[in-house]
């Protein structure tokens, strides 16, 4: 069993250097399959995730070079095994497996894997990825333990799609199959994200050709015979706001470095609504000075650039800091707002309207109590309501926050954060 063990009461005072995305450098990993020559990556954060995913990658073939002390990784895929891929039972670990499945299939014809799991988040069915695909041309062979799809490379079907919601996955999963097709596709109401962005701008340094990046809509011409080369994971913006909240909590005085302001205006105009101090430096943050917080009217996640559903967790702990009562609206994932359950163990003032909204009501102490991680984001969102919470909160399934924030404890520690990794 592993926990985290932390002691309320400390200020968070220092300097913290983000890492590179965890959600831009799984879909940029999995493009190095369309190419059988070297990429490699810089800035990539030491996470479970990335670990797996490599894993994955060695078991079929793939040749990777590890140089965590540099934060580099090499990867080269001269060879995929398609049979040992449809028997790799890794993937079954993650949701984001389900990125191998656009570029195998373009760089091979065939494709299978088993079906992904991860973080119990609600509804994310894969119809995107399949329904996108089929309409390019592929051929669902498989769909219920496992996913199997064929295609005929001489020929897509269709070169426009009309995806059914923004999806980041989904949008990045049929990038890096067309960028492996040398016709020129289209695709309406693509995800804009900034780490779809920088998956984006990768196929392109590969030899892909695409127009309207940051957009809801995507033209691309691929070629059969993308290059490898050097990439840069891009900064992770929601390590920025998660450190960023723990800074005002904490009342602290905290330099965020590497940081890339543009993906975060919406996150900055909450913190201006609720009164929190900060100032935007150049590839900084600054979180600083008297927090006096209150609460606003609503608070609603949406697709970007709207307020991030993955920052809307520790938003949520922020909230029981202002006095007054807000309401939470999470129209993503109907699953997301369980962590509230676990913050009422610890005193927090909230009453549940339904799976999408919820009402907090502040100021109120926390007390220290056992709680668990019920997904990725909501893990860090109770080490953030232990950090201000009196006496000591222990928080498990913490596998879920090692998934994407590097190091998380040891960072706070840093920080001054009274926090420990406990394995029992």
């Amino acid at each position: 069993m592993k926990f985290f063990e932390v002691e309320g009461g400390a200020k968070l005072k220092g300097t913290v250097q983000i890492p590179g995305a965890k959600n831009a450098a799984l879909p940029m990993l999995c493009a190095a399959l369309l190419t059988d020559q070297k990429c490699v990556f810089h800035n990539v954060p030491y996470i479970s995730d990335v670990e797996i995913l490599l894993d994955i990658f060695e078991e079929i073939g793939v040749e990777v070079t590890r140089k965590w002390k540099s934060k580099c990784i090499e990867v080269q895929a001269k060879k995929i095994s398609i049979a040992k891929l449809s028997k790799c039972e890794q993937v079954k670990k993650f949701r984001a497996s389900l990125l191998v499945m656009g570029p195998v299939l373009a760089r091979m014809g065939k494709v299978e894997i088993y079906q992904p799991g991860g973080c119990i988040l609600g509804a994310r069915p894969n119809f995107i990825h399949l329904d996108g695909l089929k309409t390019l041309g592929a051929k669902i062979e498989r769909e219920d333990e496992k996913i199997g799809l064929t295609f005929d490379r001489k020929k897509l079907k269709n070169n426009r799609i009309l995806l059914s919601e923004a999806s980041v996955t989904g949008t990045e999963n049929l990038a890096m199959f067309l960028a492996g097709q040398p016709e020129g596709s289209e695709i309406y109401f693509s995800a804009a994200e900034t780490h779809v962005q920088g998956t984006l701008r990768m196929l392109c340094a590969m030899g892909a050709d695409i127009d309207g990046i940051g957009t809801h809509y995507l033209k691309i011409r691929g070629m059969e015979h993308l290059h490898g080369g050097d990439f840069t994971i891009p900064p992770d913006g929601l390590l920025v706001g998660t450190y960023a909240i723990a800074g005002i909590l904490t009342g602290g005085d905290l330099h965020i470095k590497n940081v890339d302001h543009r993906e975060l205006f919406s996150f900055y105009g909450m913190l201006k609504r609720v009164g929190a101090n900060f100032d935007m430096e150049e590839n900084e943050l600054h979180v600083h000075g008297e927090q006096k917080l209150c609460s606003i009217p609503k608070i609603q996640t949406a697709i970007y650039p709207g307020f991030s559903t993955d920052l809307q967790s520790p938003f949520g702990v922020l909230l029981t800091q202002c006095k007054g009562e807000s309401l939470i609206f999470e129209t993503l994932f109907e699953n997301r707002l369980t962590y509230l359950t676990e913050l009422e163990k610890m005193g927090a003032n909230i009453v549940m309207l339904n799976p999408h909204q919820a009402k907090i009501a502040g100021r109120v102490q926390l007390q220290g109590a056992e709680v668990q991680s019920w997904d990725l984001r909501a893990g860090a969102a109770m080490v953030l309501a232990g950090l201000i919470a009196k006496g000591k909160t222990r928080i498990s399934n913490v596998d879920y926050i090692d998934r994407g924030y590097e190091n998380f404890p040891e960072n706070l520690a840093k920080l001054g954060a009274k926090i420990k990794r406990i394995e029992e």
